[in-house]
């Protein structure tokens, strides 16, 4: 276990290297900051000075081997905007993100796999077949139209819930949390369920086509001859089945819905760092773009790794072992 928990992280530190090179290439090789943090009037002694103060006079693999050497310290460069940490604004935002992504994706999980099962264990009904009908729909809206219809609707016309800002927070030893008050809830529901329907189609899909399959084992066939409940059926030998693979996609679309809320948190006006991503990219803040970029590949990487893990506790045949894979 031990040997293989090594290899995954000297695995993970090759990983977050080569994304390094190519975030770091890709960002500062592209547009000149310079151009948008002067004033239009500024001569070109301004110019170059702010130049050499940002360290863009530099060639590039100097800038990279500068910022390897820093980044191995903990400090991804200081934001152009803000002058201040890159690292300490997208750690600022970092909560108010995992926080519109936990509450989407255990909404995925909690509406998705119950349905998922409804469809699988009944498809020929009139239930399972407008579930599947109804995944299909959530797989075919693209999430900002989603996000504009739900704010025009219960926003604009009903008027029971806000369209933008995080609402009241309550600090849980230094990290502000919207999910310990009303008005925090009020505020995160509509995020929340537009970033939730992609992801609760996706759920219900893959439980449905792992329950059908299930159901066709010689383990379910040799319960039922034992005359099991239906119940325990369900519960014990269907479920526990299917949880590996639903386990590996919810893992990593937890990933994706951190990633990749962008969209979401611009139509929401959410403060977290996919609005921050988008201003950052607007202003040409090319630190806080470079450190974003790397806390989503670290992310991202220590999911998959937990998500190995999960699989030795959900089915004792998938274990980590020191054997060569």
């Amino acid at each position: 276990m031990k040997t293989v928990l090594l290899r995954r992280v000297l695995q993970s530190a090759v990983v977050l290297l080569a994304m390094s090179v190519l975030v770091f290439t890709g960002i500062f090789a592209v547009g000149n900051p310079v151009d948008v943090l002067v004033s239009p009037q500024a001569d070109q002694a301004e110019i170059e000075r702010i130049t050499r103060q940002l360290g863009l006079d530099r060639p590039l693999w100097e800038q990279y081997g500068r910022f390897l050497s820093q980044a191995l310290r903990g400090d991804l460069g200081q934001s152009f905007v803000h002058s201040t940490s890159a690292l300490g604004l997208i750690l600022e935002r970092l909560p108010a993100t995992l926080e519109l992504a936990v509450v989407a994706m255990g909404l995925a999980v909690l509406v998705g796999i119950p349905l998922g099962l409804l469809a699988g264990l009944k498809p020929d009904s009139a239930a399972g077949r407008g579930v599947m009908a109804g995944s299909i729909v959530g797989f075919s809206l693209p999430t900002f139209w989603v996000g504009l219809m739900l704010i025009l609707l219960f926003s604009v016309q009903l008027g029971w819930l806000p369209s933008n800002g995080r609402g009241q927070t309550v600090e849980v030893l230094g990290v502000p949390l919207s999910v310990l008050t009303a008005d925090g809830w009020a505020h995160l529901a509509l995020p929340a369920l537009n970033l939730a329907l992609f992801k609760i189609s996706l759920v219900i899909r893959l439980t449905a086509a792992g329950t059908r399959e299930a159901l066709l084992q010689d383990y379910v066939k040799f319960a039922r001859a034992k005359g099991l409940k239906p119940s325990r059926i369900v519960g014990v030998h269907v479920l526990k089945n299917i949880l590996v693979p639903i386990v590996t996609v919810v893992g990593l679309e937890f990933g994706s819905v951190i990633a990749f809320a962008v969209v979401t948190e611009t139509i929401y006006s959410w403060p977290g760092m996919g609005k921050l991503l988008i201003d950052s990219i607007n202003l040409l803040d090319r630190p806080v773009v470079v450190a974003y970029l790397l806390v989503i590949v670290t992310m991202f990487v220590a999911i998959n790794l937990l998500v190995d893990l999960a699989y030795s506790l959900l089915d004792p045949r998938v274990r980590l072992s020191d054997s060569p894979a």
